[in-house]
């Protein structure tokens, strides 16, 4: 009898709710959205499972209050962000999802010790997870129909605007197509930052339940899906804790310390085993280094990122150093199969570059020499060259790279302009090239390069739109040195307007090139310069626009001076990284050297396809995978 009575009350909890919350979905579907497709209810609802996945219900109350910026008031109807204030409900028991204010005071208002106050004449945005069995037939309907992905065990996404009446009674209708492309870009920033918050232990009041975080605020990129990007791909969205933080404020920043706050992760560490792909090279333990293959290795069972040889050594790496990195090595893993990039058909796994480059036919051949260590000899830049574009290319077929000819039928209104590109499946288009040929892995660094100029790095685009030079510092070039042939694409690209010439400064340049100058096209120049940046820095042309690809900023000491020069002369500066842990350790450099992220990391649009695991980790890397930029 106890049991049939706790299944009765368990029913009722999920049809009517309890706790915080206004009760279930109002039965509002998705459909009914006015200008809405359902190639935008897919991801939607994608989203809304990924950060189901993340659980933040473990740890955030309705206390718990979030400012949300997407994009530019301008961007939003009335020029000002809809609902600009969140809040998770049910982690104490209720209804489980969240609500969005449209001012943190009417967040305040409604938000009580135990129930969500009904407050006349104040609207908010919800979105509640409900059983399927328990949603209404329409919502039903819609998911079967468009084969919805279920946010954790049967559970759905109910999304509806509530307004409370002076009466105290509720009414619900349809969101807008804006404000669910508002909770799209929320749903996807908040799974990637709230992991990120940690807990401050020093100020959390005895008298109360509610878990003290320290002060956050972080901005991440979010690709919009396709049909909703209208010509920006790309969107920031910033998350503060709690809403109203400003990056000003964090004044205390010192070198030694970080602005990223990491998730607290559990008290104890699991382990599971994980097989490595066949295909993949042999992984090294986090801890002792010892060479382990697929069949031995152990990774943490929460992040799924790091690999050990044995319990042992995961014990030990857990109290040293990984629980204070765990959470946000967990936001990075549930990121891959987005970053993956899915248009090409070539293999895009290089652990063992010799056996990758044999697997296409081009290993030690052309400007492919220096994607493996067969080379590693030769000094940068100094690779026999037999000539012609098609032995620079590895004996590729003339239809499977760029040739060195101008791009055809790209005048706009008669006029010529540098063109702009979004991404590889424009370019590809654009050369007609098959996505089967992997030039794309060399292009990553000429592409981001002119990506940087015309996307990122506004004064360089209006010098170009004007036909005017613009010069760019690239700081601490190896391999680029061989690729001049691939270079030549940005000549190219610039579409017969503009020049750019490009410095290269850094110690791995040979002193028989350095000083030498490359018109490797008629728009586009290359010095060689031999030395340390911030030591011939002096001697160069003033430049508008920095460039350091692959830069691990926090691995090498000599990077100090350098920003400091960059610093003193607020000169717009990029810096691409392979993974977001590189990027999250890079933000800490720059500033601690006193620099402003004015740009925050971004997915490279043209980062290399090809994608490596570091040997104790399972966290892919892309060359030039990800972009930050200061004084920009």
């Amino acid at each position: 009898m106890d049991l049939h009575l706790k299944n009765l009350f368990d029913r009722f909890q999920e049809q009517f709710g309890s706790g915080p919350g206004l009760g279930p979905g109002s039965g509002t579907c998705l459909m009914k959205v006015e200008g809405i497709s359902s190639n935008f209810i897919k991801p939607l609802f994608k989203a809304s499972a990924a950060l189901y996945r993340t659980e933040p219900w473990r740890r955030l109350r309705p206390g718990h209050l979030f400012g949300v910026r997407v994009g530019k008031d301008s961007d939003w109807s009335g020029k000002k962000q809809p609902f600009p204030c969140s809040q998770f409900i049910g982690g104490d028991g209720g209804d489980i999802g969240f609500y969005m204010f449209r001012s943190e005071n009417d967040a305040k208002k409604m938000t009580g010790p135990r129930e969500t106050i009904r407050v006349p004449n104040v609207e908010l945005l919800r979105v509640t997870y409900e059983l399927e069995t328990l949603m209404f037939p329409s919502n039903r309907k819609m998911i079967k129909s468009l084969s919805l992905e279920a946010s954790g065990n049967d559970r759905f996404p109910v999304i509806d605007v509530a307004r409370c009446t002076s009466s105290g009674e509720l009414q619900f209708r349809n969101p807008t197509l804006e404000e669910l492309k508002f909770v799209y870009a929320f749903l996807r920033a908040i799974s990637l930052v709230h992991p990120l918050l940690q807990e401050d232990k020093e100020s959390g009041s005895n008298w109360t339940r509610l878990t003290c975080f320290d002060p956050f605020i972080e901005t991440v990129d979010i690709q919009w899906p396709p049909e909703m990007a209208r010509g920006h791909e790309l969107v920031a969205v910033t998350i503060s804790h709690p809403p109203g933080q400003a990056y000003e404020e964090k004044t205390s920043s010192t070198a030694s310390s970080t602005p990223t706050k990491y998730a607290e992760p559990p008290d104890e560490a699991t382990f599971m085993d994980v097989r490595v792909n066949s295909n993949s090279s042999s992984r090294h333990c986090a801890t002792c280094e010892k060479e382990v293959n697929g069949e031995q290795c152990l990774c943490c069972g929460r992040c799924r990122a790091v690999v050990y040889c044995t319990s042992l050594c995961q014990k030990q790496h857990w109290k040293e150093s990984h629980k204070s990195m765990c959470g946000l090595y967990k936001a990075m893993m549930e990121r891959e199969e987005e970053l993956v990039m899915k248009i090409f058909t070539f293999p895009c796994s290089a652990d063992q570059p010799c056996k990758w480059l044999e697997s296409l036919g081009i290993h030690q051949k052309g400007m492919w020499r220096r994607k493996c260590s067969c080379y590693s000899h030769c000094p940068f830049g100094l690779l026999p060259v037999k000539g012609g574009l098609w032995d620079s290319w590895g004996g590729l077929g003339e239809e499977e790279y760029p040739g060195d000819v101008p791009f055809r039928n790209q005048l706009r209104d008669g006029i010529s302009n540098p063109i702009l590109l979004s991404g590889w499946s424009e370019y590809y288009n654009l050369r007609s090239l098959p996505l089967s040929t992997p030039v794309a892995d060399i292009l990553s660094h000429p592409l981001t390069v002119y990506y940087i100029l015309t996307a990122l790095s506004i004064n360089s685009k209006n010098l170009l739109l004007k036909g005017k030079e613009v010069i760019l510092h690239y700081l601490g070039p190896e391999g680029e040195m061989d690729w001049m042939p691939a270079f030549a694409e940005i000549g190219h690209l610039l579409n017969g307007l503009g020049n750019i010439q490009i410095v290269m400064v850094g110690p791995e340049v040979p002193t028989s090139l350095s000083g030498t100058t490359s018109g490797i096209s008629s728009r586009v120049r290359v010095n060689l310069v031999r030395g340390v940046y911030q030591e011939e820095a002096t001697y160069l042309p003033s430049p508008h626009v920095i460039v350091a690809l692959n830069c691990a900023l926090d691995r090498y000491s000599n990077w100090g001076g350098a920003l400091d020069l960059i610093k003193s002369t607020g000169v717009p500066a990029f810096f691409t990284e392979q993974s977001e842990i590189l990027c999250a350790n890079a933000k800490q450099v720059l500033r601690g050297a006193g620099l402003h992220i004015t740009h925050p990391v971004t997915p490279n649009p043209f980062r290399s396809p090809v994608k490596n695991h570091n040997s104790s980790t399972n966290l892919p890397s892309y060359s030039n995978g990800f972009v930050l930029g200061v004084n920009t």
